[in-house]
């Protein structure tokens, strides 16, 4: 559904296994048909491509409200990749009421999916009667829902972060070396 602005948002349901202060898993998945209000949209391989530049801020929030923020991509607290299957995202939850309530949801299982928020370039879709493709968009933020989402087959999945290693990641990250 577009929001204001033009802002469009489509959510996804998910697996959930919690064990930490991680959660990773798929934001978005391709080939999935999800109907919408009276069309079906599917996103095709490399649509999130060109949203993941690394200068593009991306947030990742709770049922996309802003004023609860769990971690973004400017900080390092968020990675976001296209893979074959769609896109993936690793987050670090913080120490936050935001991120305990997400946490405490995860570990028994009551999270309903996870949603994205985008805005589409021109020449970004191709309508096909009721159809719509996505082949590019502007990524404006993931979110975790706690209801119903739009699309099927997201995963996501709370892991213990370990500090060390992810302190040292992030620090190669900002040299731009790959570990």
């Amino acid at each position: 559904m577009a929001g204001p602005s033009g802002l469009e948002r489509r959510a996804v349901p998910m697996d959930l296994r919690a064990a930490g202060r991680r959660l990773e898993g798929y934001a978005a998945t391709f080939g999935t048909e999800a109907r919408i209000a009276d069309f079906v949209e599917v996103i095709l391989p490399g649509a999130f491509r060109g949203a993941l530049s690394p200068t593009r801020d991306v947030l990742a929030l709770v049922d996309h409200d802003p004023g609860k923020v769990l971690a973004r991509t400017r900080s390092g607290t968020l990675r976001l990749a296209e893979d074959p299957r769609g896109l993936s995202f690793s987050l670090e939850l913080p120490d936050t009421q935001a991120g305990r309530d997400v946490l405490a949801l995860a570990e028994r299982g009551d999270l309903g999916g996870m949603s994205f928020g985008f805005t589409v370039p021109k020449e970004g879709e191709r309508w096909q009667g009721k159809r719509r493709e996505l082949r590019a968009v502007i990524l404006h933020e993931i979110s975790v829902v706690s209801a119903w989402p739009a699309y099927e087959g997201t995963v996501v999945q709370a892991r213990a972060a370990t500090p060390h290693l992810d302190h040292a990641r992030r620090y190669l990250e900002t040299i731009h070396v790959t570990p």
